[in-house]
């Protein structure tokens, strides 16, 4: 194996603690022929971003962690913001279209104001309930992508749903993620979740962000999307003027929203 770079080297990591839950800094150091000083680096790296937790000798996925990506937490969590952020979202799109919406909590919240919405529409989407909640629309094709059926996350991971994605025109896709930073883009904690957005995006004519303020300038462990490749952001987080010229000098356009106070 040649050498690896600090991304591929914690995306392993992570890689084998999805599979085991716990691993040791030996088994590391065998598995991907690095230094153990350089895997404690990474592994301090990766507790700091709230990706694991160390332990002595290695590093666990703990249930904290699980619980806290697994899809009915992140459905509860900031639930007004991702209603306001969805509302506004309607804005972007026009009857008629092909959109695409990934399987995240956010977008489900998307689907379910289209869902009684009168409108023209093809969604094509990678998450099972987004899917469900738009089916029974008279006037909204759903197209749901091909893939392995993430447990615990009502989404679809891998690369099986690529080839649908090379036959359809997608005018927008409409993606949330677990983290957004100027360096790193679009990033989510599903290494293997990453593989089919990252093939959405790449189909997408324009790409929107739907992302709350616990997302911004967080970086979790892969990227999907790249900063070039994202047209705009709609968040109701607080964003300096600092920020949002570096984001208009890249051609990102940023929506600000607030969440109904009631």
């Amino acid at each position: 194996m040649g050498k690896m770079f600090a991304p591929e080297r914690r995306k392993r990591i992570m890689d084998m603690l999805n599979e085991h839950q716990r691993v040791t800094i030996k088994d590391l150091s065998t598995e991907i022929n690095v230094s153990e000083a350089t895997l404690r680096t990474d592994l301090t790296k990766l507790e700091e971003d709230g990706l694991l937790k160390r332990t002595h000798g290695g590093a666990m996925l703990t249930d904290h962690i699980e619980s806290e990506n697994s899809f009915s937490t992140r459905e509860r969590k900031n639930k007004d913001e991702k209603t306001a952020i969805a509302k506004k979202a309607i804005e972007f799109i026009s009857n008629g279209q092909c959109i695409m919406l990934d399987a995240s909590s956010t977008a489900l919240e998307l689907a379910r104001i289209l869902a009684d919405m009168n409108i023209r529409l093809t969604v094509v989407t990678s998450g099972i309930k987004t899917a469900l909640e738009l089916n029974e629309h008279p006037d909204v094709t759903v197209i749901l992508l091909g893939g392995i059926v993430k447990r615990g996350s009502h989404s679809l991971e891998g690369s099986l749903g690529v080839n649908i994605l090379n036959q359809i025109h997608i005018d927008i896709m409409f993606t949330s993620a677990n983290g957004f930073s100027l360096e790193s883009g679009l990033t989510d904690f599903s290494v293997y979740e990453v593989e089919l957005k990252k093939a959405m995006v790449n189909s997408s004519k324009k790409v929107i962000a739907l992302l709350d303020h616990t997302k911004i300038n967080k970086n979790s462990i892969a990227s999907f999307a790249s900063i070039e490749q994202i047209n705009g952001i709609i968040t109701d987080g607080d964003i300096t003027e600092e920020f949002a010229h570096k984001l208009n000098g890249l051609n990102i356009t940023i929506t600000q929203v607030e969440p109904d106070s009631n």
